[in-house]
């Protein structure tokens, strides 16, 4: 915080009282003339938590994002990554706020998963998962539980693995993994694939049910939810960080085409002045400001139903579903055509002739919207819109 500035006296020294004129002679007495008062210093207000988060989390993506590049060609695990989120806190993030803990909100959280993935999508992808898994005791779990293991997390800065998504109760063809009593706890036995995080993992989620347990609770199938978000997080970021370098490289480069035909000589020989150019720009950051304000909104309703807790009714969670597929499905798209499209408008679109690695958003993205289609989530909310349908409660992401 900035020392308040003080009064500094005029360039004649000090205020003093008045000489005696004639009117003092007389023996009448004068008032001493005051001096005009000082407007109050401005009170600089210290930095909130979430504001001290966020310019940690700035000064962490531009760290990863000068070798981002060279990460991304080396294909190495990130274990030097990890290392940079944890000497700045950030896998402690999402949890609750208390005496020895200086946890945040979904809403910051997401804010956290994006900028970091504008840098580097690969390291934004874990985070975002490791934020939802290490809410697992909380959707999962007893608070008594859920406290006891996050604060333990906390202090030893896990990063969480895994997947939150729970078996069938009857399979068809059997359980993969099955979870059985044995002495001093239980006997894991199986297997299961994830989609990233297992290597570099301090812990892992796993996700058991009994054979006869059938009813879900609504905040317990806001997990699949919150994960489904927090990735549509990532691809908005890897979208913009695309987009953001893509800009830079125009605004320093020379035009490589000639200008021909109808056109020729119309504008000046620069980059920044080609009518086409700034007509793509305009199209992108429309993309991406579309999906944003998309996926604000669902963000907003999954930190209200996450603060809901247990109360979250069935209504609610509906509309948190609603709005959660519909910003799967926008960011999706427009992730997929942004991506593309700077990959021609930098020349980039042969990633063998690539340089400066401009494939790596449209792989990432591709990635990651391949995991999961948005034609059921689409198709869901056309039947909340006409018929007023509430989609399933499932524990699947």
């Amino acid at each position: 915080m900035r020392t308040p500035t003080r009064s500094v006296p005029s360039a004649g020294g000090p205020l003093s009282a008045p000489a005696p004129d004639a009117a003092d002679r007389t023996g009448q007495a004068t008032t001493p003339e005051k001096s005009p008062a000082q407007p109050a210093s401005p009170q600089v207000k210290p930095d909130t938590d979430d504001e001290i988060w966020r310019r940690v989390t700035r000064e962490v993506a531009d760290d990863l994002a000068v070798d981002a590049l060279v990460r991304d060609r080396a294909g190495k695990p990130p274990f030097d990554e990890l290392a940079r989120l944890r000497e700045a806190g950030l896998p402690a993030l999402l949890t609750p706020p208390g005496p020895a803990r200086r946890g945040t909100d979904w809403r910051t959280a997401c804010a956290v998963i994006r900028e970091i993935s504008a840098a580097d999508g690969s390291i934004g992808e874990l985070l975002g998962r490791h934020y939802v898994l290490s809410w697992s005791a909380r959707f999962f779990g007893t608070p008594e539980r859920a406290d006891g293991l996050e604060r333990r997390a906390s202090a030893e800065q896990w990063l969480w693995g895994g997947g939150i998504d729970l078996p069938d109760t009857e399979p068809a063809t059997g359980p993969d993994l099955t979870l059985t009593p044995a002495e001093g706890g239980y006997l894991l036995n199986g297997c299961q694939s994830f989609a990233a995080g297992v290597t570099v993992a301090d812990r892992l989620v796993l996700g058991a049910v009994p054979h006869d347990e059938h009813a879900l609770a609504p905040f317990t199938t806001l997990a699949p939810l919150a994960l489904r978000l927090a990735l549509v997080h990532v691809s908005l970021g890897i979208a913009e960080g695309a987009l953001a370098e893509a800009r830079d490289l125009t605004r320093a480069a020379p035009r490589s085409r000639p200008v021909t035909g109808r056109d020729d000589g119309a504008y000046p020989d620069r980059p920044d002045a080609d009518p086409y150019l700034l007509l793509a720009y305009g199209e992108l950051v429309t993309d991406a400001h579309t999906a944003a304000a998309v996926v604000e909104s669902a963000s907003e309703a999954l930190a209200r139903g996450l603060l809901a807790g247990p109360e979250l009714g069935v209504d609610q969670r509906a509309e948190i579903a609603v709005l959660v597929a519909a910003a799967e499905a926008v960011t999706s798209r427009s992730a997929m055509h942004l991506t593309t499209r700077i990959l021609e408008l930098t020349q980039g679109a042969d990633s063998a002739a690539d340089p400066l690695g401009f494939d790596r958003f449209w792989r990432n993205t591709r990635v990651l919207t391949a995991q999961a289609s948005p034609t059921h989530g689409l198709r869901d909310i056309g039947d909340h819109y006409l018929n007023g349908t509430h989609p399933a409660l499932t524990p699947h992401a």
